[in-house]
């Protein structure tokens, strides 16, 4: 399964604040598309389906939702954030990705 590093971690929790929702997960995906075959997907979700999610709790509010298909490109990743003047926003180390584009979103 995906690791969170302790500051995506933290900036996830700041986030799923802000939507004042216990419902709501980080759903991360791998999904065809982008220049080189894959793109990563993150977005907030209240739904998960047993038969075909994986979740997993980081610290004491943030739950993360992978599909079974995604799960399998995800062993091994790592999802960071960063918040600095070379770079903002999170990121995926994946070691699966034989290749990435230079935009950082998309792998294969």
């Amino acid at each position: 399964m995906l690791t969170l590093t302790d500051s995506a971690t933290s900036k996830v929790a700041q986030l799923l604040k802000e939507e004042n929702d216990d419902a709501l997960a980080l759903r991360v995906a791998v999904r065809p598309g982008g220049c080189s075959g894959f793109s990563y997907e993150m977005f907030f979700d209240s739904e998960t389906d047993s038969d075909v999610d994986k979740v997993a709790k980081y610290g004491d509010d943030v739950r993360v939702v992978i599909d079974a298909t995604s799960a399998q490109l995800l062993v091994g990743a790592t999802l960071d954030y960063k918040d600095g003047l070379q770079q903002t926003g999170f990121s995926i180390d994946n070691p699966n990705a034989q290749r990435t584009c230079g935009c950082g979103q998309s792998f294969s």
